[in-house]
């Protein structure tokens, strides 16, 4: 499979990745055996409409440390290896800090990048709402990163922050799907079994409401369609 064969399949994917919920591949997870995909209730939309959000993990790691240093060289050079329909997966547990603002937001956004998820802080809010990049992040801070937190590394596994278990983790290359009830990652080599699994839940969820919608009882929709 050439290059170009795998993005037109990745951006595929990603637009159907878009049209299912996260409670729902949640859902399918826990058939195939991996209930602890879901990431911790902390990581919240900046701002607060940015609304749905999905991609293929770029990681980049950091950590809290004092430097003195005008700046973060490696953080510039993990940003340039993001590419189109990536999603920006940054760990590093911060602490009060921003791990990036409006400038870094628009650089990802021209590289294709589809948003970013936050183990720490982000700013420029009002600023990333008008490029229209959906971001998610433990929290949000006028602090900047400078002199505090910095990038160690990028392109490997990455522990973030979970809802049913400590850490979960994150691959390169990983599904990352975010909206209004969290955040969920779905392992790369599932990701095409997982979405059709979704996409039939969905579809069935659909005539679910659809027959309640027209009178029936929740008794003879379980009857019809078994738990959901």
């Amino acid at each position: 499979m050439n290059k170009d064969t795998i993005r037109k399949r990745r951006d595929s994917l990603r637009a159907r990745y878009l049209k299912v919920d996260t409670a729902t591949v949640a859902d399918v997870l826990d058939a195939f055996g991996l209930p602890n995909q879901g990431l911790a209730s902390q990581f919240a939309p900046f701002p607060a409409g940015a609304g749905r959000m999905g991609g293929w993990a770029y990681t980049i790691r950091g950590k809290m440390t004092r430097y003195s240093a005008s700046g973060d060289p490696q953080k510039m050079q993990a940003v340039d290896g993001l590419g189109r329909g990536e999603l920006a997966v940054w760990s590093g547990e911060g602490t009060g800090v921003c791990f990036f603002g409006e400038l870094i937001a628009l650089g990802m956004k021209r590289r294709g990048c589809a948003g970013a998820l936050v183990d720490g802080g982000v700013r420029d809010i009002q600023w990333i709402k008008k490029q229209r990049f959906p971001v998610y992040a433990r929290y949000r801070t006028p602090v900047q990163s400078i002199g505090r937190w910095k990038v160690t590394a990028w392109q490997g596994s990455v522990g973030m922050p979970g809802a049913t278990a400590k850490r979960v983790t994150v691959n390169p290359g990983d599904f990352v799907l975010a909206d209004a009830d969290g955040v969920i990652v779905i392992p790369g080599r599932l990701a095409a079994k997982v979405l059709a699994q979704a996409e039939r839940l969905t579809a069935k969820e659909v005539r679910i409401r659809r027959d309640l919608g027209k009178g029936a009882s929740l008794e003879d929709v379980l009857k019809r369609y078994g738990h959901v």
